[in-house]
């Protein structure tokens, strides 16, 4: 197929999808071209993820019809998408942590002889499709033992190893710095190259400009409308997204950051652990916003998993001038801080319970009543006042925290640590997976936070988010902190600099 070929090789028409009385798609409409990238643009909840899983087979739509590759398509499960040619990697990682990465890009579709395994087969395929990729893991390395950014890059080693006339990317640069991200755009432009047709879901207004071809706008689950990317900007397309304009993405402070002499509440000083991260120093006032900054592998989510007491490190750590040991998280909660960790799924919620449980479950001392019970009814009354807050969509504070979106589970995950009322808030990837109003909402938190004295660890793989919100921002290469800058001295080339350590 021609790079130059641009027929419609998806086509929806009238899609509607019910779950009982609620509509999560009505009438959607959508037309996507070969050798096209077309974005699908729509805070949380509207409907982006419900139109993935019918077009993946994860769901049948209630209503409408969809042509692919000029036949009715209505797959029953992601076996038939994939046999007809559509492949989808989802905002959540689908990966077993205990297989390794080669056992992982080829699950179900094992190298076999006589009927078992071929291991050696199997990792020389899974081999060539990574280096045919360019992604910087290693095929017989365990998932569970890479960061989260390497195993995103796994999770789309994954998908992109089926051979697909219809890619569809959820959120696919949630956990990526900006080198890997132009490793995947440079992937998604061999595939355009191809005549494959992609289908891309981000938040990162930046990058879909730089990306799609054409751009379809959804909200509260209904078509908005579909412009090509020369023929709108971000103002246009936020408005459209969120029904308002944004003239200021990063709010300013509502208070002047500490000043340079004012004693720190967190003092961090030669904090290593071998093979992670080495002689790693540095202080955090009240109400102060300091930014961390690394690319993959720079070490920058092991120290804080540390700080939290989930791994164990030599050197001294002080709170208000007093050495602390933070040999747990339990002791680190004590110590009144908090910890947004960037994998939801398996270190921030358990799925199975519902909004109200996640929400209040680092805070339940808060709560006791007499004999050690629980007073439900100031629990419930505490949990509704954060989902309020930070608008976090759900049909009830019952509802499995599992059922919600990407960017609504990284919401609650927030809920659960204000609710503890930090001095020291550790905010690990805060917005990986929220769309642009959510995110504006959380800086919005974050900045009022920082007003009301909490001392706040900033870490993003998100160079502007980092240089839009913190006071000071320290970066990190290879395992050590090449660099703390002053607020004056932010620029994207000189943080990059000490990044990559080039630094002549």
């Amino acid at each position: 197929m021609s790079a130059a070929t641009t027929d419609v090789i998806l086509k929806i028409n009238n899609i509607s999808k019910m779950f009982g009385p609620v509509a999560a798609l009505r009438n959607m409409h959508l037309e996507v071209r070969s050798g096209r990238v077309h974005t699908l643009l729509g805070e949380n909840g509207a409907g982006k993820s419900t139109l993935m899983k019918i077009l993946a087979g994860v769901y049948s739509a209630t209503s409408g019809d969809i042509e692919f590759c000029g036949e009715p398509y209505l797959p029953q499960n992601p076996q038939e998408a994939q046999a007809r040619g559509l492949t989808i990697v989802f905002q959540e990682l689908s990966l077993c942590n205990n297989m390794t990465v080669a056992e992982n890009i080829l699950a179900t579709r094992e190298p076999s002889v006589c009927g078992f395994i071929d291991d050696g087969a199997l990792e020389k395929r899974a081999a060539e499709i990574v280096r045919d990729l360019g992604l910087p893991v290693d095929v017989t390395d365990k998932v569970g033992h890479l960061s989260m950014a390497q195993r995103q890059l796994v999770e789309i080693a994954k998908g992109l190893s089926i051979d697909a006339r219809l890619v569809i990317l959820d959120e696919p640069t949630s956990s990526l710095t900006d080198a890997e991200t132009d490793i995947l755009f440079a992937i998604i432009e061999r595939l355009k190259a191809r005549g494959v047709a992609v289908i891309y879901i981000s938040h990162r207004m930046e990058e879909i400009m730089r990306l799609s071809d054409d751009i379809t706008v959804i909200r509260d689950g209904e078509y908005i409308a579909t412009r090509r990317r020369e023929d709108v900007t971000i103002d246009e397309l936020i408005a459209m997204m969120v029904g308002r304009r944004m003239d200021e993405i990063y709010p300013p402070p509502l208070a002047p950051p500490p000043a340079a002499d004012a004693p720190p509440v967190l003092t961090v000083e030669h904090l290593s652990r071998p093979g992670e991260f080495e002689d790693v120093s540095f202080s955090v006032g009240k109400g102060e916003i300091l930014g961390f900054f690394g690319l993959i592998g720079s070490g920058r989510s092991e120290v804080m998993n540390a700080l939290f007491g989930m791994k164990a490190a030599s050197g001294t750590v002080r709170i208000d001038g007093r050495p602390v040991t933070l040999t747990s998280p339990v002791e680190a909660i004590a110590h009144e801080i908090g910890f947004v960790t960037e994998n939801r799924k398996e270190e921030g919620l358990v799925l199975a319970h519902s909004v109200e449980w996640n929400i209040s479950m680092a805070a339940l001392d808060r709560f006791a009543a007499r004999l050690g019970f629980l007073n439900r009814r100031d629990e419930r009354r505490a949990a509704s006042g954060e989902v309020g807050r930070l608008s976090i969509k759900t049909a009830s504070v019952e509802t499995p925290v599992g059922a919600l979106s990407g960017g609504n589970q990284q919401k609650a995950v927030l809920a659960k640590w204000l609710l503890t009322r930090p001095r020291i808030l550790i905010l690990d990837e805060p917005t990986r997976g929220v769309d642009v109003g959510a995110k504006f909402e959380i800086y919005k938190i974050i900045r009022q936070l920082a007003a009301e004295g909490t001392a706040i660890l900033l870490i993003s793989s998100e160079l502007p988010e980092v240089l839009g919100l913190s006071d000071r921002l320290a970066v990190m290469h290879e395992g050590r902190l090449s660099a703390t800058l002053a607020k004056a001295d932010f620029t994207p080339a000189t943080v990059m600099v000490h990044a990559t350590g080039i630094t002549s």
